[in-house]
């Protein structure tokens, strides 16, 4: 896992550093992300606003990813699966609201990945692919997680029954994995919620 996390490491690295580049180097303004995604709320356009309830949600999901491990230590297998149910809810919670944001961005503002009304052309194409990127990994961790759950609450862990695609034994050491997973997609998001919305 570690090995696969620092590939992805590096390919995150890379976007975000394509992105700083591109944003540098384009002569036309680059869109205010203040407006860009700005949410209307009682009638008035609130920055941010669902950018932020976003990351605390991927954030709140981290916690509850660290208190499954915490229970799948103890073996105690219904809190575990308990609080992994409430991560994968998170991460689903936080894929519908991407989703939602960009049919907010495409449908109602006009953002393309080859042009936008904000400014620089470049921007939707750059967001486009980070964001998708980011939320790829997020939307296979809430399957994987949906699987874990499963198998926590009906006790394969404890028994040891053999994994759906491989014949090592399954152990809680794989729910530990799996939110060194989770914990890496929650921190790429911290990244990426800097970059492109607070710069």
């Amino acid at each position: 896992m570690w090995i696969f996390l620092l590939s992805d490491t590096f390919i995150f690295s890379i976007f975000l550093l394509s992105y700083m580049t591109i944003r540098g180097s384009t002569t036309e303004p680059w869109p205010n992300p203040s407006k860009v995604f700005a949410l209307e709320a009682f009638g008035t356009p609130v920055p941010l606003l669902l950018i932020a309830i976003m990351t605390f949600v991927l954030i709140t999901s981290s916690g509850t990813m660290a208190i499954a491990v915490k229970f799948g230590y103890e073996k105690n297998r219904k809190l575990c699966a308990l609080f992994l149910l409430l991560t994968a809810l998170g991460g689903l919670t936080f894929v519908g609201m991407q989703a939602f944001e960009w049919s907010k961005l495409i449908f109602h503002e006009g953002v393309r990945p080859w042009s936008n009304p904000f400014g620089a052309p470049q921007f939707g194409a750059i967001f486009f692919m980070i964001t998708g990127f980011h939320g790829t990994h997020v939307s296979i961790g809430v399957i994987f997680l949906f699987i874990m759950t499963y198998k926590t609450w009906k006790g394969h862990f404890d028994t040891g029954k053999r994994g759906y695609f491989t014949s090592m034994k399954s152990d809680y050491e794989a729910i530990e994995i799996m939110g060194l997973y989770w914990h890496f997609v929650d921190l790429v998001w911290v990244f990426i919620f800097a970059f492109f919305y607070l710069w």
